[in-house]
């Protein structure tokens, strides 16, 4: 055997010496190839989004598709004539067929668009390719809903209807030589960013024998074992068991592993094999690994591409607007976008200017100055963020701060223009002077970072919202003279927002103060929301408040002013004092507080001359007119006031308007034309700038600083080593992927930002199990729906249509059915579209009649609430209707409506069944997890009525069972965490997949990258411990269910789940019934 490996190396090394003839041209050294295969005589790669292929030997690439879209994943067929691969040629991403040596791409599948189908998602593309099957058929994943789970199916070459490998699920797999078995990995998680991961995801690899109806783990190792190739009697695959995945080797003779390569560097990625050869990608090269020898080389491929989606394109970048700021008087403003600053001529006259010019650089939160002279802007040119200045005279830009250490978060002036203030990620406030450039630190909160920060209009005071050990904000004012700081209002309330009049006389602020509980229906209990309102601090102590009628307000001009704290204070001059003195009396201040008389909602105050206040609730802008306490719509939009207090901003969505600043109704007629906003984006410059801000966004923002022990910086240096080879935006994305995943964090997200994409269409679907048959296709079954969603009814099942299961569909918008080799191809573009079906009645002479239905775009919610209806009606059976099921998909929105769906019909069981399996996480665990510990502690009757309650009202009584798997995930963790900590019952299941370190909203980034980094978690109440990160919770009866026997329909993890209910039942103490009716003498009498 090992004579046969060797000698094969040696032709292909021979035919492509011969190929590679002297005086050939050779591109330069090709690197982040991906995605390799062989025929044993050459190569097949994708590189850059495109198919390339070259010889196995080493040499020049060839390409082999040119599309927008993403190629991906191919595999040479048997006979290594052809290739199939995954593609987005007709806006889905199918699997394709095409000759080796190039040409049309034919399509061979036609499935449901997935929402979460991108290559740089971390669940990963759908319908991967995995190779060909044994019958000729080409072997892909598919997943029909946007969690991990995905089933492998074999497509004929023809493009007929595909069939489903009776599995339940799978990922990477090989067929043993004879064909009559194969290896494969039950999940598929090699987009995830987490390496060392050793939750309760981590595969093993499994071998599936149809004869036999077994299936059999031959790894069990707590690391990834993945990506399983058969050849001989061995199967090879890779595992990170030693901290970098190497291959491995399974003698399926012997029993035993053995490691066969050794890299320390980079991860072998993606091998696949012939049967004889294994190629695989490490560090960007592709590398050939000889079975027989043991020995790895890499394959030296040159490569000689236009590489169009890096080349610098000179682009309009009105739609990537971050920020805007009018100049004093608004006839001018400074506007962000794709990491450039322009200087924009309000009215529309005048030349618009990009004043930085950095390509490579992040320029952001511009501000005009209020005197006019500058324009402030923060920049990471230097590799950090500092602060530049940019003056209108249109000098060069100048930096101002040096030597910054973290991200700077905004930046405003003070109204004197004499300060710039910043705040970072270091939860400083800082003082800038424009002039020198010389930094004062005013002050670093512990609790928090700082946000809103306020400035007085004599440029003497700052104001802010701080919180405490009670998390409650409180709104301070401290003097930029001294340093001394005094509360304006108290930790009873939730304070934010504040905003200084600019007559100076009140500090005006959002507080959550109105409590008006909003009462459920499934319950008695109550939330408070909508608690929000604006409310106005008297500065100075002899100022009255502005609602109180004229002749109140002439009573109290005549009071004696408390000892104030003068603004004369200040380090500043004389000269620079504003027009308007602040004056604050700090004693009694809390006291001196009136509410607008608004109706409680989520407001922000914007600006106040100290006649009116503007304000913004829901994306609008409205005003308060003080002396008429009058309130008016100014603009559906949000307000951006200018400098002199006469003239504003107004942000419609991407469209910027220019206005007076009013208190009534604002005219926006023509949006300021921004058409002129022209940069030069350079591709390559602006991801480099990418991947550092992001290396950065970790290094300032992760949970913990010590960075989980990993050196940071050099793991940067690692990869950015890589950037000279990013061609695309997802090449940015994988390589930003790779190095956020050496913190072995389950919630580290990279989401690309702006890419060429093929355009989408998506497929139609009918809600229904459909079957080729002879005359057109038979309607097997008819998706069970529901009628409180319109996403939860088959198109077929609606009233009126009469469509029955048996029936045929013969033909679709007049196309007869039977002329095409599957009926999707006469659904695809038709989700949302009215359709026309011809159905013939099952078994009936009857002419066939037409039908007109709108299909669906996504089947999964339909196919979802039939198995929960499935595991309702198997639980109810099984334990005589003592026992109810629920099933919660997530820990959201759509999870807690769920639970609460099922939890409080089914008050009446005796035990509940909560199932948290593929739970896909959220926040509300909380929630539910109150609700099941509730215990009753009194009982109600009434008469007339044999029925109970309890008080806590929802309480159920009796055993509770939780179901968990491999997929339970985040707050799907948390949540059985959090079941057991509190000892609410039994968990059944398998460990759960272990990523619990929470995440929070991305920075801006130039091209609208999405970045998430884990920047909180849980630990331990009772112990003081970390908990569940790369773990997962373990179950206390383990149930790993039997692919073969789940996939006939037997659930043996709920099975189990009614067993230990119905067990438990035995000793469950019901509550007590109504006491025997009371008499004089019970009552004492």
């Amino acid at each position: 055997m090992k004579k046969q490996f060797t000698l094969l190396t040696l032709l292909a090394a021979a035919a492509t010496q011969a190929a590679a003839a002297p005086g050939a041209t050779a591109g330069p050294e090709a690197r982040l190839l991906r995605f390799p295969a062989t025929n044993g005589r050459d190569v097949v790669f994708s590189y850059a989004g495109d198919l390339y292929t070259a010889p196995l030997a080493g040499g020049e690439a060839r390409r082999l598709t040119s599309h927008i879209g993403n190629e991906i994943f191919p595999r040479f067929s048997p006979d290594g004539r052809q290739i199939a691969f995954t593609g987005q040629y007709d806006g889905n991403t199918e699997v394709y067929l095409m000759d080796a040596r190039g040409g049309e791409p034919r399509r061979i599948t036609y499935t449901s668009t997935n929402s979460r189908d991108d290559l740089g998602d971390r669940m990963g593309p759908n319908n991967i390719t995995m190779g060909w099957a044994p019958d000729g058929t080409v072997v892909y994943r598919n997943r029909i809903g946007d969690g991990f789970d995905g089933q492998l199916w074999k497509a004929p070459t023809d493009g007929s209807m595909p069939t489903r490998i009776p599995l339940p699920e799978g990922g990477f797999c090989s067929f043993s030589p004879d064909g009559k078995r194969m290896a494969y990995n039950r999940v598929m998680r090699e987009f995830r960013t987490w390496k060392y991961y050793r939750g309760g995801m981590a595969d093993d690899i499994w071998i599936y024998d149809p004869a036999k109806g077994t299936v059999t783990n031959i790894t069990s190792n707590p690391a990834q074992d993945i990506a399983p190739m058969w050849i001989g009697d061995e199967i090879f695959f890779i595992s990170d068991r030693d901290m970098t995945m190497n291959l491995f080797a399974y003698n399926t003779l012997t029993g035993k592993t053995e490691k066969v390569t050794d890299f320390t560097d980079f991860d072998i990625k993606f091998p696949s094999s012939d049967g004889h050869t294994i190629v695989f990608e490490k560090g960007g090269y592709i590398y050939a690994f000889d079975p027989a020898t043991r020995q790895s080389r890499k394959i030296d491929i040159t490569l000689a591409a236009d590489n169009v989606y890096a080349r610098p394109q000179q682009q309009s970048v009105a739609d990537r607007i971050t920020n805007a700021s009018p100049s004093p008087a608004a006839e001018r403003m400074a506007v962000t976008a794709r990491g450039e600053v322009f200087d924009v001529p309000a009215a529309g006259k005048g030349v618009t200017r990009n004043i930085t010019r950095t390509p490579g650089a992040h320029d952001r939160a511009a501000v005009w100055s209020p005197d006019g002279k500058s324009i402030a802007y923060i920049s990471d040119a230097t590799g950090e963020t500092e602060i530049w200045l940019k003056d209108a005279d249109r000098s060069t830009p100048r930096q101002l701060t040096k030597g910054n250490d973290t991200y700077i978060r905004a930046l405003q002036w003070t109204p004197d223009s004499r300060r710039i203030i910043y705040t970072d990620r270091k939860n400083r406030v800082v003082s800038v002077d424009p002039a020198s450039g010389a930094k004062t630190v005013l002050f670093t909160n512990p609790e928090h970072e700082m946000r809103g920060i306020a400035v007085s209009p004599d440029s003497r005071w700052i104001a802010y919202s701080r919180s405490g050990a009670n998390q409650m904000g409180v709104i301070y004012v401290r003097s930029l003279a001294d340093g001394k700081e005094y509360p304006v209002t108290e930790k009873w309330y939730d304070s934010s927002s504040p905003i200084f009049s600019s007559d100076g006389r009140y500090l005006i602020f959002t507080s959550e103060r109105d409590f008006n509980p909003t009462y459920g229906q499934l319950e008695w209990n109550h939330v408070y929301n909508n608690m929000g309102g604006i409310y106005m601090a008297m500065l100075a102590a002899d100022t009255p408040s502005p609602l109180l009628p004229e002749d109140e307000k002439l009573a109290t001009d005549t009071d004696n002013p408390s000892k104030s704290v003068e603004s004369a204070k200040s380090v500043d001059s004389p000269k620079s004092q504003a027009a308007h003195t602040v004056t604050i009396d700090p004693e009694g201040l809390p006291g001196r507080i009136v509410k607008l008389p608004l109706q409680a909602g989520y407001y922000r105050p914007v600006y106040s001359d100290g006649k009116t206040v503007w304000y913004s609730s829901r994306r609008s802008t409205r005003a308060f007119d003080l002396a008429k306490a009058e309130d008016n719509a100014v603009a559906d939009a949000m307000m951006i006031p200018a400098a002199d207090g006469k003239h504003a901003l107004y942000i419609i969505g991407e469209k910027i308007y220019t206005g007076p600043l009013s208190a009534s109704k604002v005219k926006l007629d023509k949006p300021v034309d921004l058409s002129d906003m022209v940069a030069v984006i350079d591709y390559p410059a602006e991801w480099a700038q990418i991947f550092n801000e992001t290396w950065r966004a970790y290094r300032d923002g992760f949970y913990l600083e010590n960075m989980h022990g990993v050196d940071w910086k050099a793991i940067h240096d690692k990869y950015a080593a890589l950037l000279p080879w990013v061609k695309t935006r997802l090449d940015l994305n994988y390589l930003i992927g790779e190095m956020i995943s050496e913190l072995a964090c389950g919630h580290a997200y990279v989401n690309p930002g702006e890419k060429p994409e093929a355009p989408r269409v998506s497929m139609g679907l009918l809600g229904a199990d459909i079957s080729r048959v002879k005359g057109g296709y038979r309607i097997d079954a008819i998706l069970e729906g529901a009628p409180y969603s319109k996403e939860l009814v088959s198109p077929l099942a609606q009233p009126g249509t009469g469509v029955k299961a048996g029936d045929v569909i013969t033909a679709i918008d007049g196309i007869a059915t039977d002329t095409v080799a599957n009926i999707q191809t006469l659904l695809a573009g038709k989700a949302g579209v009215l359709t026309e079906l011809t159905i013939a009645p099952a078994g009936s002479a009857k002419a066939a009649r037409k039908v007109v239905v709108k299909p669906l775009d996504n089947e999964y919610p339909l196919r979802h609430l039939q198995w929960v209806r499935r595991n309702i009606d198997r639980v109810d059976k099984a334990s005589g209707g003592r026992v109810g099921y629920i099933y919660i998909p997530d820990m959201g929105p759509e999870g807690l409506n769920e639970f609460a769906r099922y939890f409080y019909p089914q008050l009446d069981k005796e035990a509940l069944i909560i199932d948290d399996r593929a739970n896909g996480g959220g926040n509300v665990s909380p929630m539910i997890i109150e609700r099941l510990m509730r215990r009753p502690y009194r009982m109600t009757m009434r008469r007339g009525s044999n029925l109970t309650g309890t008080v806590p009202d929802g309480s159920h009584t009796g055993p509770k069972v939780l179901l968990i798997n491999k997929y339970s995930a985040s707050d799907g963790d948390l949540f059985p965490w959090s079941f057991k900590a509190n000892k609410l019952g039994t968990v059944v299941g398998t460990r759960t997949w272990g990523g619990i370190i929470g995440i929070s909203g991305s920075l801006p980034y130039m091209d609208g990258t999405d970045v998430r980094v884990p920047f909180f978690t849980n630990y331990d109440a009772a112990t003081g411990q970390w908990i569940v990160e790369n773990h997962g919770v373990d179950p206390d009866i383990l149930i790993d269910n039997d692919p073969v026997k789940e996939e006939a329909g037997t659930d043996q993890q709920l099975d189990k789940a009614i067993q230990v209910a119905l067990d438990q039942l035995k000793d469950r103490k019901p509550l007590p019934p109504v006491p025997a009716p009371r008499t004089f003498k019970s009552l004492g009498l």
